[in-house]
This record gives structure tokens, C-alpha cells and sequence, in this order.
């Protein structure tokens, strides 16, 4: 049992998929797992564990931002042994090729800064996914006919950015989307030697200012964590 989290030694598996929502947490454990028992619901960030084909896994909601992220991802790691956290949410396209309901696997992260900013101090990392994982959702994805961009995302620190300058040079140099979670997910994967992936769906378009209207968010979302399961165990 850590602070943020209740669950006691042992409840949570090697494997944690972490979604920002704690009810997209529920709705992942109801969906996909085999015997889901609630695990966490420290502060209503809940946290479920079952299995998947026979496989422990677990699911565990992160909040949104990478300062919330950050506290899970942590206390996962250090204190429950986690040795692979698979992101899954969402995320806006930056790119005219990039659609609605694609997947974004993010090969690498950009951010302005992180909570690990104070560790790493003047040193620009550059924060990467794991090959093995990267390589076994892009198969996923390809078994399954789903339309997937690999490339990078950019992790921002706030959700009203104002920053246009910013989002300009971004979709010059390539970035595919934008969420607020994976940079300081691959930073503590590096960190402690663990494999990390995220994966995104795309809900909106900040060139179209098109919306993946709600009733239809289930069916793309379900392709996200079919995939994630089926790179964690490949």
C-alpha cells in the first residue's frame, strides 16, 4: 500500500495498462479482463487487476497531466514491481494525414517539460518507447486492418495552449499528435529499466477541428486495447 495507491503487495500485475480516466479504467476491466477485482480506489483513481488470455494484467487510471501521471507511474514501478506500463488514451491529430479514430503509436515524445525536468536539469532527453512493444502493436494493428501512424507526439503541460507559435513549429517538424501523458512515461521507463508504450486514439483534430462524437468513442477505443494487450504479451 503507497499513498496514492491501496492496493496491497502482490494485487497488481507485472503488466498495467493506465489510462487518465479511472472509469475508462473500469470500462477496460469489465471489457477485456477475465475475474477484474477492484484493486484501487485511493482518491477515486481506481485500479483493477484480472487476467487476459490467461495473463495477469492490470489497469490502473494515472489522471490527467504528467505531474498525475508521474505519482502512479512511480509508485507502480518502485513499489509494486510493474515492469511494463502500456498508455492508452487519447489524443489530437496534428496532421492532415492523420484522422479521426487513427491510432497514434508513439515511437518518441516531445515536451516543453516534465517532472523530471529537475532531475534531468540542462539535458534534453530524448524519451523513447520500447522496440519490443512498438514492434508488436504496429503488427497488431496491421493484423487487425487498423489504421495506425507511428511517429511522434508531443506531451503538453496544459490543455488551453495558447501557444499557436508552438503548434505551428510542432506540425512543421512532423508531430503527429498531442496528449499529456507519454513523455514522462517513456523518461521513468529509461529511468527504471522497464518497457513503456503509448498508444492513442485520435478524439479530435486541431487542424479540422473535427470530434469523435461520444457514442462512437467505444468502438475506436476497443481496437486501442486490443492491441495493447495483444503487443504486451506477444
Amino acid at each position: 500500500m503507497t499513498i496514492h495507491i491501496g492496493a496491497e503487495p502482490g494485487e497488481i500485475a507485472e503488466t498495467v495498462l493506465m489510462p487518465g480516466d479511472p472509469y475508462r479504467a473500469r470500462w477496460v476491466a469489465e471489457n477485456f479482463l477475465e475475474d477484474a477485482r477492484l484493486v484501487n480506489e485511493v482518491r477515486g483513481m481506481l485500479g483493477f487487476t484480472g487476467t487476459w488470455r490467461g495473463n495477469r494484467v492490470s489497469v490502473q487510471g494515472s489522471g490527467m497531466g504528467m505531474p498525475s501521471f508521474s505519482i502512479y507511474a512511480n509508485e507502480l514501478i518502485r513499489d509494486y514491481g510493474a515492469r511494463t506500463l502500456i498508455r492508452i488514451g487519447s489524443a489530437g491529430a496534428m496532421q492532415k494525414h492523420v484522422a479521426i479514430r487513427d491510432l497514434i503509436i508513439a515511437m518518441a515524445c516531445s515536451s516543453v517539460s516534465t517532472p523530471s525536468a529537475t532531475i534531468l536539469r540542462e539535458l534534453n532527453f530524448a524519451p523513447c518507447a520500447d522496440w519490443s512493444l512498438l514492434s508488436a502493436a504496429v503488427a497488431a494493428a496491421e493484423r487487425r486492418g487498423v489504421r495506425a501512424h507511428v511517429g511522434g507526439l508531443y506531451s503538453s503541460d496544459t490543455f488551453y495552449d495558447e501557444r499557436d507559435d508552438l503548434q505551428e513549429q510542432l506540425i512543421r517538424h512532423g508531430v503527429l499528435g498531442v496528449e499529456m501523458e507519454a513523455a514522462e512515461l517513456y523518461i521513468l521507463a529509461a529511468r527504471h529499466g522497464i518497457r513503456a508504450l503509448a498508444i492513442v486514439t485520435v478524439s479530435d483534430h486541431l487542424l479540422t477541428h473535427e470530434a469523435l462524437p461520444s457514442s462512437e468513442r467505444e468502438r475506436s477505443f476497443s481496437e486501442m486495447v486490443e492491441i495493447a494487450l495483444e503487443a504486451a504479451f506477444a
